[in-house]
């Protein structure tokens, strides 16, 4: 944990109490601060060992520290944001007072509609591979004011949503990283302007000592590229679409650098078995453009991309047994993650289904053809069954995710195609049958763990 001395002596308003919002409260006492916290939610409250105060009775706070989903502005700000604007009241995020802490760290911010969990686990993973002190967390895993102190020459590596980047005041990211947006969370900025806008402050208030990089294969992303570039910033474009002066790009499947001159090749991406796809190829190109910056040599920073051991329920690879790779890609909650996953792979053994998005899987028809196989589980079985039958892909209902892993394993061993993948990848939220996707995935790791021994 990161003690917070700013406000020792004074009263500190800490609202949202799960995992980012406790670890504040308790680095503001740790630090002195006389903490004033609350939770809308009794269920939350009842797990809370601490004093609670409501909002209404706060007085003479010096700060309100937000929890990042906790609106601030739309759809509608919450009652103790009004108040705290009205008294000019500073409203910040945990992140920001990890900066305020811990000023002689570097600071690298990840954030980007998708692939910025991945990003932040493969920066942190070659950071420490080259034998840098590296704390990872922030919107993924460990919350950012539950990190190790760092000293000068430490690296915080940090996922930023976009709500926590609205948060931030005086922070500034020696490397900052924004991968791509694309339309996501509008109901809370306003709008896709406000979706963007809010993204665009992973870069603010750098100047010529800080680096940003940006994935250009987007539109947005392209035209902010060149603005910040016009701002006089150093900018490192990545693509995995076309070379890129100046950044770093896919070409053939090997990974150019030309950051600092002429281009060339580094790494065979196609080698990285954990970052499989084009969208995990932009994630390497991140993450090595970012190494670069932070001083690592070239074949350092591509070695430790290739030892990379992937990311939990990410297209994760549980294990190969006779040839069939066994993918647990737990968190394609929707159509277009799952999307992500299907291009990938030649043989799929699909495990699909939970609780449906809206749209449910229809979009992914391009892909039916690599489908030698789909395993139907929870609510969805009847809606996605009906968009297998329109584009002629034979499936099973098999209910629970036991039944058709066992169905899958079956048929994929039977058939020993070359390149086979047993994936779950549900396209569906897992709340019909699970507590939440990471139990879903856990499960998925355990049943094929138990095939292994079999």
């Amino acid at each position: 944990m990161v003690p917070v001395v700013e406000f020792a002596g004074r009263k500190v308003g800490v609202l949202g109490l799960a995992r980012s919002g406790r670890a504040a409260a308790e680095a503001l006492r740790a630090g002195g601060a006389e903490v004033l916290a609350w939770d809308d939610g009794e269920k939350v409250r009842a797990t809370v060992d601490f004093p609670l105060i409501a909002p209404a009775e706060w007085r003479g706070i010096a700060a309100l520290v937000v929890s990042p989903g906790i609106p601030t502005t739309f759809p509608k700000p919450h009652p103790a944001v009004i108040r705290a604007r009205e008294t000019g009241t500073p409203i910040i995020g945990d992140i920001e007072l990890l900066y305020r802490s811990q000023r002689r760290a570097r600071f690298i911010g990840i954030t980007g509609t998708n692939g910025k969990s991945t990003t932040t686990a493969l920066i942190g993973h070659v950071l420490k591979e080259a034998g840098l002190a590296t704390e990872v967390g922030g919107n993924l895993g460990t919350a950012a004011l539950s990190l190790a102190p760092l000293d000068a020459g430490g690296s915080y590596v940090l996922e930023a949503s976009s709500y926590q980047l609205e948060l931030l005041a005086t922070i500034v990211f020696d490397i900052a990283v924004l991968l791509n947006i694309t339309p996501d969370h509008l109901d809370r900025h306003g709008g896709m302007e406000g979706y963007i806008a809010a993204k665009e402050h992973v870069f603010d208030r750098q100047g010529a000592g800080a680096t940003a990089v940006i994935g250009v294969d987007d539109d947005i992303c392209a035209a902010m590229a060149e603005r910040l570039r016009r701002g006089a910033r150093r900018v490192v474009p990545i693509s995995v679409d076309r070379p890129v002066e100046g950044g770093v790009y896919v070409e053939n499947s090997h990974l150019v650098d030309a950051i600092d001159g002429a281009p060339h090749p580094v790494l065979d991406l196609s080698k990285a078995e954990r970052l499989p796809g084009a969208h995990n190829w932009q994630n390497a190109c991140a993450a090595y453009a970012v190494a670069r910056r932070a001083g690592l040599e070239p074949a350092v920073a591509a070695t430790a991309i290739l030892s990379f051991p992937g990311l939990a329920h990410r297209q994760e690879l549980v294990a190969t047994i006779d040839g069939v790779r066994y993918i647990n890609d737990s968190k394609a909650t929707n159509a277009d993650a799952s999307e992500k996953a299907l291009i990938c792979y030649p043989a799929i053994y699909w495990i699909a289904g939970g609780l449906p998005k809206a749209g449910g899987i229809a979009p992914l028809a391009p892909y039916f053809g690599r489908l030698r196989h789909t395993f139907l589980i929870g609510n969805a079985t009847e809606e996605f069954a009906a968009t297998l039958d329109d584009g002629k892909s034979p499936y099973s209902r098999c209910g629970d995710l036991a039944t058709a892993l066992t169905a899958a394993d079956r048929m994929a061993r039977a058939e020993r195609l070359s390149g086979a993948v047993v994936l779950l990848s549900p396209a569906c939220a897992s709340f019909d049958q699970f507590t939440d996707f990471e139990a879903r995935g856990d499960r998925f790791r355990d049943l094929v763990a138990a095939l292994s021994r079999g």
